[in-house]
Formats: C-alpha cells, sequence, structure tokens
C-alpha cells in the first residue's frame, strides 16, 4: 500500500495532478487539485490512496492524512464509491461533512452530488461516531506550523497589506493552528476586515 507520494509537481489538470518521482509521472485524482496551483515545479508531498478495481488501479491524492482517512472512510459505506467520496470532499470542507453526519443531518449530505436520501441515511447509519477522531488528527506539528504563520505573514505583505496591518494581527494569527497557508489567510481577512 502508499502512504504518500513525494516529487515534483508537474501539472495540474480539473480532476488531477501529474507527480514526477524517479523519471515516472503519476496521474493522481484529487478532490481539489488546484489547491497545489502555486507548487508547479517543487517538491510536494501527497497522502494517497491506491484503489485496484477489475479494469483500473488508480491513485487518489489528499492534502492531509484526516482527508485521506475521511475518504476511506466514506469509501466503506454501501452505495458511496471512490468517486463519489471524492466529490463528497470536493463539495464540503471535513468539518461540516463530519457535523453533519454527528448530527444526523441527512438533508445537508443530500446535498451533495451522487447522494440522496437513502445513501444520506445509509452515511449516518455507518458512520455516526465514527469520525471524531478523524478530526481530531488534524494537528500539525510546530515546526511546520511556524512555516505556515511565517507564509501566511509574507503573503498578506505581499497582497499589499501594510506592515502595521499585518503587525496588528499577528499575535492573533499565531495563537491559532492552520492546517494550511490557505486556511490561514482566509481567516486573517476575517481578522483585518473586522478591525
Amino acid at each position: 500500500m502508499l502512504e504518500y507520494l513525494k516529487g515534483t509537481l508537474i501539472s495540474i489538470h480539473p480532476t488531477h495532478l501529474v507527480i514526477e518521482t524517479n523519471k515516472i509521472g503519476y496521474i493522481v485524482i484529487a478532490s481539489t487539485p488546484y489547491h497545489w496551483s502555486d507548487q508547479i515545479g517543487q517538491e510536494i508531498e501527497v497522502y494517497c490512496e491506491l484503489v485496484v478495481r477489475e479494469d483500473a488501479m488508480t491513485l487518489y491524492g489528499f492534502k492531509s492524512e484526516s482527508e485521506k482517512k475521511l475518504f476511506q472512510t466514506l469509501n466503506k459505506v454501501s452505495g458511496i464509491g471512490p468517486k463519489s467520496a471524492l466529490s463528497i470532499l470536493a463539495a464540503d470542507d471535513n468539518e461540516g461533512l463530519v457535523q453533519a453526519i454527528e448530527s444526523a443531518d441527512s438533508t445537508y449530505l443530500t446535498k451533495f452530488p451522487g447522494v440522496g436520501k437513502k445513501t444520506a441515511n445509509q452515511i449516518i447509519l455507518d458512520l455516526k461516531g465514527e469520525l471524531q477522531p478523524i478530526t481530531d488528527e488534524t494537528a500539525v506539528p510546530d515546526s511546520q506550523q511556524l512555516q505556515i504563520h511565517e507564509e501566511i505573514l509574507e503573503a498578506l505583505s505581499g497582497l499589499g497589506y501594510s506592515k502595521r496591518e499585518v503587525t496588528r494581527v499577528e499575535k492573533q494569527l499565531k495563537s491559532e493552528s492552520f492546517d494550511s497557508v490557505q486556511t490561514g489567510l482566509s481567516y486573517a481577512f476575517k481578522l483585518l476586515l473586522k478591525k
């Protein structure tokens, strides 16, 4: 089995990434391929799941280990295959999905492509109470968190925010934990709009 793939990001397509490792280009199907759009030509690490069927071997890629585990868990539900699981992950953030399952909100789940009332109820039946350990594992190591914070502050400066504005939100940003620069920037924008 594969845990992750580390290599150079060659190209991004609407449904997949092409990652070169040891002179082999791998097609990696991803829920949100453009998450990596600022890293073309750079080395990236993508958490992977290899799905083997009679007629195909497909490599699915994820931003985080928790997203990969959520995909694996969704894929076990009767009526949900890899493509449906991936489209569910693409349509929502992990927290909203987990909250809907834990609160048995089948109406919320039916908004996802390919999920009707029956499948939504099956997801709730199979997964309620099973997902909390997955979402609790999203903590990012401290060294990586420091790098994310630095990149957020650099991005704000690069976007034209003054040193004074960046300094004003810096303390609050550093008191939070983010799984990506993108998430941190969204939070920073909210802080800047408040003040």
